[in-house]
């Protein structure tokens, strides 16, 4: 007994020593190990959508053994699932060691029992989509079948990613246990948030891949499209606002340090991921706005469940602003607009997630478009929604989990940001800033012309409207060979970071919260983790119970599975 009190007040000591320096060895090793295959992950699935862009700009004709729709299944599992999921579980986990004094032993081994699960379940699914049996692309609709192994592939991620959400409120229930009367970090706050969405989120979609094992096997004879679509979007559409959820923990918590600055009110700050995670997963019909069997009432209540979500978002959008103009005056910028020349600009950990934040607004803005029936019918199933998807996803997101590899990489490797990787990072971001905007910016007008998505090149028997549509794609062609030179550049910089940067320390930047007045007390009633979720299931009873009851009740013919291609 006195040999195992020993060890572990030794390696208690070691623990405390580590973080005493500014990182805990063994969870660096484990946030290292999610943001490799994470940005792995980013150069396998960018070039995947180079040859698609090349294609469906009839530039390049894909081999009959690996088809346009594979390489479209491929490359939306490798960036919408594997790319963010474990970037976000390493970056979520990389700050929880850092503001909750390290990893519980436990806990870690959950994140790592997780991570073995994710990379299982990535193989399971990617075979069948090599052998072209697998190719519903990312949305898998039912009545398309793919693989048996494909769903198990996919339901073996969504466990790995539970494990880790477990985990995480394991480590923050403990804290708070140790730590009575004091309010949760800040920033272990946006990774509760964030959890709490992934893990409630996924629920549906994990249903809906049970019964599609079932049902490819031969096991289930036919399968109720209506509620499979209706599950898939109760976590799709709850997917999207978790990457921007993640993303707006750095711009709340990080980047005001980055400038030089404090952040935004910490009660507001906490008001904004209470509302985020509230509001969240109710609106997913407004993906299947155009879809038949639902009645108006019930879409016009998710499109108001869609819309809140906005009201969190200009919260934020004034808080940065705020933030990013009392920062330039402090910093000496004089009259309407001189704060603006103070900010560090030659910094490549405020300019990319700075971009990110510009770029939210058209993308916020072209998300409101499609939450409203009429101008949904004439977008719906155009090239302009996959460009909505690269403004919100591929920029506002990706660009903000690019400036935070910047000082994360260097953080749990122990190593340094040089000028020199500063330069590259600066270079990088305006590589990925112009490619966004030739390829987003086409796939928007084009859109508007009429041009499907999910389709290969076609010219629909030279069509005179198909021919017109031949400009905007070349455009989106040049965009995507700008995005694939920024995905290279961003990770060689990742791993140069990782293994060759030079030795140092880089502190994980959390920025201290404005001066609050004299005798304020902290908002403690923010961290009823307990009431928010039961509110939050209230409104997701609101939105889904009725509609799912009746589309269960009521069934259409269900359908068997088929294959199209």
């Amino acid at each position: 007994m006195t040999t195992v009190n020993v060890g572990a007040s030794e390696r208690s000591l070691k623990q405390k020593v580590e973080q005493a320096l500014g990182v805990v060895a063994e969870d660096a090793k484990l946030s290292k190990s999610y943001m490799t295959v994470a940005f792995i992950a980013l150069l396998i699935g960018g070039f995947l959508g180079l040859f698609q862009g090349l294609e469906r700009a009839g530039l390049i004709q894909l081999p009959s053994w690996f088809t346009y729709y594979q390489v479209l299944t491929a490359h939306g599992i490798l960036l919408v699932l594997v790319l963010t999921a474990f970037f976000t579980i390493g970056y979520f986990y990389a700050g929880l060691s850092q503001v909750l004094g390290g990893i519980l032993p436990h806990v870690r081994r959950m994140a790592w029992i997780g991570f073995w699960l994710k990379i299982v379940g990535f193989v399971c699914a990617v075979i069948p989509i090599i052998m072209n049996d697998a190719t519903v692309m990312f949305t898998f609709y039912p009545p398309m079948a793919a693989s048996p192994l494909f769903y198990i592939g996919l339901a073996l991620i969504v466990i790995g990613v539970w494990m880790c959400a477990f985990g995480a409120f394991i480590n923050v229930a403990t804290w708070r246990k140790q730590n009575p009367g004091k309010q949760i970090p800040i920033f272990a706050f946006f990774a509760t948030g964030v959890f709490v969405l992934l893990f409630f989120g996924s629920i549906g979609v994990t249903i809906e891949v049970i019964m599609l094992i079932f049902w490819s096997a031969g096991i289930l004879e036919t399968i109720n499209v209506m509620v499979s679509r209706t599950l898939f979007w109760s976590f799709g559409h709850t997917l999207v606002n978790i990457w921007y959820l993640t993303a707006v923990s750095a711009w709340y918590t990080i980047v005001p340090k980055i400038i030089g600055g404090r952040r935004f009110s910490d009660t507001l700050t906490r008001v904004v991921v209470i509302l985020l995670v509230i509001t969240n997963i109710p609106g997913g019909f407004h993906h299947q706005i155009v879809d038949p069997g639902m009645g108006e009432a019930l879409k016009y209540m998710h499109v108001f469940m869609s819309l809140a979500i906005g009201f969190p978002s200009l919260m934020t959008a004034y808080a940065m602003f705020s933030v990013f103009e009392r920062t330039g005056r402090l910093k000496g910028g004089k009259g309407l607009l001189g704060w603006f020349k103070k900010l560090p600009w030659g910094d490549v950990r405020f300019l990319a997630p700075f971009i990110a934040m510009a770029a939210f607004a058209p993308a916020g803005a072209g998300g409101i478009a499609q939450t409203t029936n009429q101008l949904n019918q004439v977008v719906h199933n155009t090239l302009w929604v996959v460009g909505h998807f690269h403004l919100t996803v591929g920029t506002s997101v990706v660009l903000t989990f690019f400036g935070i590899s910047y000082w994360l990489i260097p953080h749990i490797s122990k190593r340094v940001l040089t000028p020199q990787m500063n330069r590259i990072g600066i270079i990088q971001t305006i590589i990925w800033t112009v490619g966004m905007l030739f390829m987003s910016g086409a796939m928007h007008y084009v859109g508007l012309l009429g041009s499907p998505r999910r389709t290969s090149y076609t010219t629909y028997g030279d069509h005179a409207v198909a021919l017109g549509w031949d400009p905007y794609m070349i455009l989106l062609a040049i965009g995507g060979t700008l995005l694939i030179v920024g995905v290279i550049i961003q990770v060689y910089a990742v791993f140069n970071m990782m293994f060759f940067a030079p030795k140092g320390k880089t502190e994980f930047p959390i920025a201290e919260t404005e001066e609050e007045p004299q005798g304020k007390k902290p908002a403690l009633w923010a961290d009823r983790w307990g009431l928010w979720i039961v509110l939050m299931l209230l409104v997701v009873s609101m939105g889904y119970v009725i509609p799912l009851v009746d589309m269960i009740v009521n069934a259409p013919p269900g359908s068997p599975p088929i294959r199209t291609w």
